[in-house]
């Protein structure tokens, strides 16, 4: 199981769960990151938090620590 955290640089996938609970899940959810979505990596900060994807047509950022909650294929 592969987590969104662990992408690297230009790399594409799909989201597969959401784990994590209460705020955390909704507030991923409510940023557009659901299963059957597609990211994509566009960068990383110098010491690799925060990443920015790219997904639904919009940049987003993540702190590494809630890109952990997503599992990716």
């Amino acid at each position: 199981m592969k987590k969104l955290s662990d992408l690297k640089i230009g790399e594409k996938a799909v989201v597969t769960a959401v784990n994590g609970e209460g705020a955390i899940r909704r507030r991923l959810f409510d940023m557009g990151i659901t299963p059957g979505a597609e990211v994509y990596l566009r960068k990383k900060a110098p010491l690799g938090d925060p990443i920015e994807i790219a997904i639904r047509g919009y940049e987003l950022t993540l702190r590494k620590a809630e890109a952990a909650h997503v599992e990716v294929k």
